[in-house]
């Protein structure tokens, strides 16, 4: 467990050291002559899908597939063991400065990346050199469910919803698909898929929309 430990904030470590060394060959993207105002006040809602019903489904998951989970996606289960500090995100927000996406304390600008998230929850199929390419033929949305969750066309179109400006599909369609799929493989992705659109990138609660697919696939 100490090495496990030891690899991963060693992992960390180099993804830091690497991202400082992007931005000073690189350099800032925002305008010359920016000048950084954080809001007096700013309005956050931290309103979370419930997520009991998917640490049943894991409880309920055998060694063996749970290993295959590991295998191909980390350590993502142990985020549904976090607990949200709802007065830490508040205070988080007065200093989020939406210019260079990050947060701002005085002179110092801090901002968790997702290569650091991938370092310590060992996601190993992020690659770093790859992780914010999109590719230029970017398949639609029913045709990358199929290809995450194995089913055909028709069931795909019939559970797909509109929610606001995006195309999503809910929980209860990929729980079902997790609880009866028969091909084990495909079961830990869409498991997975659903951790990413319901805990990690969620934007309507109980559906998980078509931008997380798109990293996702």
């Amino acid at each position: 467990m100490e090495n496990g430990l030891l690899d991963r904030v060693e992992g960390n470590t180099n993804v830091h050291r690497w991202s400082e060394q992007t931005q000073l060959e690189k350099g800032d993207s925002v305008a010359v002559g920016y000048v950084l105002e954080l809001p007096d006040y700013t309005r956050i809602s931290v309103t979370q899908n419930n997520f009991q019903e998917l640490k049943e489904i894991w409880d309920q998951w055998d060694n063996e597939t749970k290993h295959l989970f590991y295998g191909n996606y980390g350590d993502l289960p142990y985020l549904l063991d976090v607990q949200v500090d709802e007065h830490l995100f508040r205070a988080l927000a007065q200093f989020w400065n939406p210019a260079y996406s990050c947060f701002t304390f005085g002179e110092v600008d801090l901002v968790p990346t997702v290569e650091e998230y991938t370092a310590l929850l060992r996601c190993p199929r992020f690659q770093s050199d790859r992780i914010y390419s999109r590719a230029a033929c970017v398949f639609a949305f029913w045709k990358k469910l199929m290809t995450i969750t194995g089913m055909s066309e028709q069931w795909i179109m019939a559970r797909i919803k509109e929610k606001g400006e995006y195309k999503s599909i809910s929980w209860d369609a990929l729980k079902g698909l997790i609880l009866s799929h028969p091909d084990e493989a495909k079961k830990v992705d869409v498991f997975a898929l659903s951790l990413y659109g319901l805990m990690i990138f969620p934007k309507a609660l109980g559906y998980v929309d078509e931008a997380t697919t798109d990293l996702f696939h």
